[in-house]
C-alpha cells in the first residue's frame, strides 16, 4: 500500500482525507501520526493556493514522499472578499472564533439581507518530489446570518447559511454539513486523480 501525507494536526479533515485514499488502497498519514515531528509552516501567502502550496512543498521536500495540504476561509462579497485568507485570525492573534465572528457580524450590521452572499473556500495543493503541484478547488456558497445559531461547527459555522438551507452550518447535522461542505467539494474535485495516481503507484 502507497502512502500519501495529509498535512494537518486536525482529526476531523484527516478522516475526510483517509476515507477518499482508502477507496483506492492508499494510506494517508497525517502529521501527529509520523515517527519525527514536523514543525508548522507559515502561511505567509496571500492566496489560498499560495498557502496551500507552500505548506504541500516544504513538507514533500523534506520527507520525499507525496504530500496533500488545504488553505481554506471565508469570503463575504460585501467586504471585498475578506476575511480571505486571514479567516482564522481576521480579529487578530491569537486566533479567536467568536472574536472572529463579532468583527464580521459588526462589519456587516448595515448590510442588507441580499447583500450579504459569501462562501467557503477550500484549496487543496498535492506535492510530488519533482513534479509540478496539483490544485484543486472546492466552494460551498451562502449568506451571512444577523446572528449566530447551532453548536456542531466551528470558525464561522455559526453566521454561514449554505444556499438553499434557512439553518446555519452550526445548526447542521456532521454528516449534512459534510456533504455540502466546500472541503469535501474539492476533495471530489481531487477524486479522478487519486485514482489515476493510485494506479500509477501500484
Amino acid at each position: 500500500m502507497k502512502r500519501i501525507v495529509i498535512a494537518t494536526k486536525n482529526p476531523g479533515k484527516a478522516k475526510e482525507f483517509k476515507t477518499l485514499f482508502a477507496k483506492y488502497d492508499m494510506n494517508a498519514v497525517s502529521l501527529p501520526e509520523l515517527s519525527r515531528e514536523i514543525e508548522d509552516i507559515d502561511e505567509t501567502g496571500t492566496t489560498f493556493e499560495e498557502n496551500a502550496a507552500l505548506k504541500a512543498e516544504q513538507i514533500a521536500k523534506l520527507l520525499q514522499t507525496p504530500v496533500l495540504a488545504d488553505d481554506s476561509g471565508l469570503e463575504i462579497d460585501a467586504l471585498d472578499g475578506r476575511p480571505g485568507v486571514f479567516s482564522a485570525r481576521y480579529a487578530g492573534e491569537p486566533k479567536d472564533d467568536m472574536k472572529n465572528i463579532d468583527k464580521v457580524l459588526d462589519e456587516l450590521q448595515h448590510i442588507e439581507d441580499a447583500d450579504r452572499t459569501a462562501r467557503f473556500v477550500c484549496v487543496l495543493a498535492v506535492s510530488i518530489p519533482g513534479e509540478s503541484t496539483l490544485f484543486k478547488k472546492g466552494y460551498c456558497e451562502g449568506r451571512i446570518a444577523d446572528t449566530q445559531a447551532g453548536d456542531n461547527g466551528f470558525g464561522y459555522d455559526p453566521i454561514f447559511i449554505p444556499n438553499g438551507y434557512t439553518e446555519t452550518m452550526a445548526q447542521l447535522s456532521p454528516d449534512e454539513k459534510n456533504r455540502i461542505s466546500h472541503r469535501r467539494n474539492a476533495i471530489r474535485q481531487l477524486e479522478d486523480w487519486v485514482k489515476n495516481f493510485g494506479k500509477q503507484m501500484r
